[in-house]
């Protein structure tokens, strides 16, 4: 197979795909699409250290990778539309448009940032999230910011008010969930997350945002349905994504159903419905082993599924035993969670100090995930157990 493979985007899941390609031995061409002017970059690292000027742009590969291994990396290229007959995709570059012509196509989109609804985007002092180019953004009205409020505690806007807490900026996090991150990891464990909010933030659980207001034409406060009021000179508005996929309307290329996740519909190495055409990373839902479709938005995830699809188009064959895995820092601890449990698991607490602590989930018995804080080694040494199906009383006392 040595078909030009063209990469529609340049992020993880598309430097990833063309690392494991190249390395598996494909010798053909590789062209590798990014909307943005910038090289490719991690993005874990924007809510919390570009944010707080630990560090600028964290680079995935350094310039030399891609003139070393053979990768037409082609930034400020901005796909608009894709024939599956022809097998071209159509490009935006320099105000100029242009055919690029695959083999196989891979689609690798990520999100868009949800935006608040009804703020004018001229108004100043509220931001998103999603880029280098947002985290700078932020970055920099902290310097000058007198209060915060950041809207939504899931993983960006819990972070990003950490971040900000770390500047010295008075921040108030809004959360209309019961507890930060209650969809990613449950209510009780979330209780625990809320003790470390408690200790650094003004944090508003149970009620939800009903205005972000301006005053000439800047961001002056936030209005909550609960009546209240937060006066902010700086807004981040964390509350979600969705899959980039403008560009694929017209193509016939299949989309999963709404209540699936969405995205882009593919089968269980990422083939979607129009042949030769790919998809990976958080705008992909593939197809599990029971048949049952997923749409996930973490790291660990697009690396395990780059790794999949690079074996399937080099028609090697891989033993696939990934645990689903995130993690997140916020206040000088990681967070972390090996395994996919329910949100109704029974939870075990098997530490807590107050501010540390590990917990597993289990469901008829058998452990379903394990959840920590600041105990990376312990956590990290249960993987083996969600491997295999394992009674929860076989770590419980351990």
């Amino acid at each position: 197979m040595n078909e030009p493979i063209v990469i529609v985007g340049a992020g993880l899941g598309g430097v990833r795909i063309a690392d494991n390609l190249r390395s598996g031995g494909y010798e053909g061409e590789i062209v590798l699409l990014g909307q943005e002017s910038h090289p490719p970059y991690d993005r874990p690292p924007l809510s919390k250290a570009v944010v707080t000027g630990d560090a600028d742009r964290p680079d995935l590969k350094p310039a030399e990778f891609y003139v070393d291994n053979r990768i037409d990396l082609r930034t400020s290229s901005r796909v608009v539309a894709v024939d599956p007959l022809a097998h071209t995709v159509t490009v935006e570059s320099g105000g100029a448009t242009s055919e690029v012509a695959y083999g196989t196509l891979v689609l690798a989109t990520g999100l868009v940032a949800r935006r608040f609804p009804g703020v004018d985007d001229d108004v100043t002092g509220v931001h998103v999230i999603r880029t280098i180019d947002d985290a700078l953004a932020v970055r920099k009205a902290a310097s000058r910011a007198t209060s915060a409020a950041v809207v939504g505690a899931g993983f960006i806007g819990s972070e990003v008010a950490a971040s900000l807490h770390a500047l010295g900026v008075p921040v108030t996090l809004i959360e209309p969930a019961p507890t930060p991150l209650a969809v990613a990891i449950g209510e009780r464990m979330g209780q625990m997350v809320t003790r470390l909010h408690r200790e650094a933030v003004d944090l508003r659980t149970g009620v939800g945002v009903d205005e972000i207001v301006a005053r000439d034409g800047a961001v002056s406060s936030v209005r909550l349905s609960d009546g209240s009021t937060v006066e902010a000179d700086l807004v981040v508005v964390g509350i979600g994504g969705y899959p980039d996929l403008d560009y694929l309307e017209g193509s016939g290329i299949e989309l999963a159903p709404r209540e699936s996740g969405g995205g882009i519909a593919c089968n269980g190495v990422g083939l979607t419905s129009a042949p030769d055409v790919y998809a990976l990373g958080d705008a992909a839902n593939w197809t599990d082993a029971h048949g049952d479709h997923h749409r996930v938005e973490h790291w660990n995830h697009v690396v395990d599924q780059a790794a999949l699809l690079a074996a399937e188009l080099l028609g090697h064959t891989i033993t696939h035993q990934a645990v689903p895995y995130f993690w997140s820092d916020q206040y000088g601890l990681k967070i972390q969670m090996l395994g996919a449990p329910h949100p109704d698991d029974e939870v075990h607490v098997a530490q807590d100090d107050g501010r540390k602590f590990l917990a597993y989930y289990s469901r008829d018995g058998l452990l379903t995930g394990v959840i920590g804080a600041g105990l990376v080694g312990k956590l990290m040494k249960t993987r083996p157990y969600l491997q295999t199906p394992t009674p929860v009383s076989a770590l419980l006392g351990q």
